[in-house]
């Protein structure tokens, strides 16, 4: 089952955009404060109370840079698996939530431990269900390391992965040209945004030699992970965490039967970051169209669009 865009949408952007413009509300969420084990939380946010019956399939779901409960993908995969019986759960990363958290330290590509942490917390809750999940773009990237990094200990039954920046590096400096730069300056000034929020509670001054001014005047998502991102989680600087995080170099190490969904003309990412068969693990399924867009895939018409993702993502929990 692949996806072939009508040829009215094969533009990239439209892809990327027009899912923005038709996104699904799911009304019915209840929204958990989840502890981790450094004393900090998170809001995790179910689609049905999970207390009110046995469910025997749950599927946890990551989201993009800067992403959240509102964001389109996850209203409308959440909406489509609840009706097949599913119950997901959304965890926020770090400071994407309602509120700014306690620790200094924030989230990132490859952070796998608090990835970790909920899903043993599922699996204690839910003995009897069968674990999926969903990871789109940077959370995607974060899902295959997490994956990786089970081997064979994986809880996870079968995962997906959506439009993830597998090279890290790569896809930073590509964001950074032509008309991708518009989607970098959007996602920047939501990032610069919760940065300055997260600074007016912690001392960034002492702690990272950061100053506010110097926040507001960061030009590049590049830039803002190499005085912040990489800084704050341990690495030296946005080259070395880029490289040690990015999702690519782990593929053979995946032992769950994973899907990794890309769309070579995602305006994010250059096509060339894409694995051949011979790099990933024969658990690992690739599924590369020529169109999509970031997180697209919309087949239809532009008033009446199909999301092309919900149904595909069905079909392999399923089969």
């Amino acid at each position: 089952m692949h996806f072939r865009a009508p040829f009215h949408l094969r533009n990239p952007h439209i892809q990327t955009i027009l899912p923005l413009l038709f996104s699904q509300n799911y009304p019915n969420t209840i929204t958990e404060t989840f502890s981790f084990k450094d004393g900090d939380f998170t809001e995790i946010v179910w689609s049905a109370d999970p207390y009110g019956k046995v469910y025997t399939k749950v599927c946890v779901l990551f989201h993009g840079l800067e992403g959240s409960i509102q964001s389109h993908y996850i209203q409308g995969m959440m909406k489509a698996l609840s009706q097949e019986g599913y119950l997901c759960v959304l965890m926020h990363f770090r400071n994407c939530g309602s509120q700014t958290n306690n620790a200094l330290r924030t989230y990132h590509a490859g952070e796998i431990e608090d990835a970790g942490e909920l899903i043993q917390a599922l699996q204690e809750r839910f003995e009897s269900a069968k674990l999926y999940a969903i990871g789109y773009s940077l959370g995607g990237n974060m899902l295959l390391k997490r994956l990786a990094a089970y081997g064979l200990d994986s809880p996870i039954y079968r995962a997906v992965s959506v439009s993830a920046p597998i090279e890290l590096g790569q896809c930073t400096h590509y964001i950074n040209t032509g008309l991708s730069k518009i989607y970098q300056t959007y996602l920047l000034k939501s990032l610069k945004k919760t940065l300055l929020t997260k600074a007016e509670h912690s001392d960034f001054d002492s702690s990272l030699s950061l100053k506010k001014e110097a926040i507001k005047n960061i030009k590049t998502i590049y830039e803002y992970d190499d005085i912040y991102t990489s800084k704050v989680n341990g690495f030296k600087d946005a080259n070395e965490y880029y490289t040690r995080n990015s999702a690519k170099q782990f593929l053979k190490e995946i032992q769950t039967p994973t899907l990794l969904i890309h769309a070579k003309d995602d305006p994010f990412m250059p096509p060339s970051i894409l694995p051949e068969q011979t790099e990933v693990s024969s658990f690992v399924e690739l599924l590369i169209s020529e169109n999509g867009g970031h997180v697209g895939f919309i087949e239809g018409s532009l008033l009446k669009p199909k999301f092309w993702l919900e149904k595909r993502v069905k079909v392999y929990f399923d089969a």
